[in-house]
């Protein structure tokens, strides 16, 4: 029998994206509907003008390790820096692409460096790289480190930063949208891209005046479909949501909102609204946030998971920017304003490139 996942609290650390450099004022400014993707000028095959999640106060070359340095120094501002360096607690670093611009300068294990120096970081520290749904892998994995004993914190980092190489390779599967990203509606037409850092962090027990929810479970599931494209009937995405409502011993009706995937493209939405209907969960509120940080790959699951987890503490529900209009031909319950909500159990879900799906649950304490 499967051993249960018992009182695995997770809390969210830092979070620095076009919409700010902390968790409360990424908040603040989606609440008040600001979106972070502008016009990036002179960019792309053919020096266009691109609608990106850029953070500008990031400038120069090695955006990657610059992002990850400013994160680093966020942690031990707001954490006390014994949970770090504690020989129980493994680092995990969610990205697709991680620093791959600057391996020319032969920075190849800079990620560990900075992390070592740092936040003196003790243990090895693992690499997550699963296309998007590497940030949503990575949390199940460090609940999984927790869940049989082997390590009492786990520290995930979901980071990605913007690059020619990401760019050009959306646009030549012509996924970029030439205006910000509208997931879910009816006008919209491809992927923002961009860049984010974020943390959260799995314990064994809550940590000191800070706001925490219980993770109860995950899972993931490959649809064996196309390297690019998902399955026409959701069969990916909809295993993974009933494994992780078996895991977590829970029915879909208990379930308050659904943070979707959603990144904008025609299939991958509608790919997502035909196993949401097979679920028979596609009438619960449900939104993307790409529409507000664009899409930022490794990062995307673990910054959307710091937001479900403010939301919780909140008790507020955001709206999926971007949507006006259904635009998928299964009906989704896709929330159009902001209101307070009874926030008890968020399901969380994201799907990539390679058939990869993973999904898993919060609940607030009691």
């Amino acid at each position: 029998m499967e051993k249960n996942y018992m009182n695995i609290f997770i809390t969210y650390g830092g979070l620095i994206s076009p919409l700010g450099n902390n968790v409360n004022d990424n908040f603040k400014n989606m609440l008040e509907g600001k979106s972070g993707i502008s016009v990036t000028k002179n960019t792309g095959f053919n020096n266009e003008d691109l609608p990106l999640g850029k953070i500008n106060n990031i400038k120069g070359e090695n955006r990657f390790d610059k992002l990850l340095s400013k994160l680093c120094d966020k942690l031990v501002l707001d954490f006390n820096k014994s949970i770090f360096k504690d020989k129980k607690t493994l680092f995990i670093v969610s990205s697709t692409k991680g620093n791959l611009d600057d391996l020319p300068n032969d920075t190849f294990s800079s990620t560990r460096r900075i992390l070592k120096e740092k936040l003196n970081v003790k243990n090895e520290i693992i690499i997550i790289s699963n296309a998007c749904i590497s940030g949503v892998i990575a949390v199940n994995t460090a609940a999984d480190y927790i869940k049989y004993n082997k390590y009492n914190n786990v520290v995930v980092i979901g980071i990605d930063a913007l690059s020619n190489f990401i760019t050009y390779g959306f646009q030549s599967l012509f996924a970029l949208s030439n205006e910000a990203s509208k997931p879910f509606d009816k006008e919209r037409k491809g992927i923002s891209i961009g860049e984010a850092a974020g943390c959260l962090i799995l314990s064994k027990k809550e940590l000191n005046n800070i706001f925490s929810v219980i993770y109860v479970g995950g899972s993931s599931s490959n649809d064996a479909n196309h390297i690019s494209g998902p399955s026409r009937t959701g069969e990916g995405l909809y295993r993974s949501i009933n494994k992780t409502f078996n895991r977590a011993n829970i029915n879909e009706k208990e379930i308050d909102f659904i943070s979707a995937h959603g990144t904008g493209t025609i299939y991958n939405d509608e790919m997502e609204s035909i196993a949401f209907n097979r679920l028979k969960i596609s009438n619960i509120p449900m939104h993307s946030l790409k529409g507000y940080f664009g899409h930022t790959l490794g990062a995307a699951g673990v910054i959307e998971l710091i937001t479900c987890i403010k939301m919780m503490e909140k008790q507020t529900l955001l709206k999926s920017l971007g949507f006006e209009e259904q635009g998928t031909s299964m009906k989704l319950n896709i929330t159009k304003k902001n209101y307070k909500s009874r926030l008890s159990k968020i399901l969380k879900t994201a799907s990539g490139f390679g058939g990869g799906n993973a999904s898993l649950i919060l609940k607030l304490k009691e």
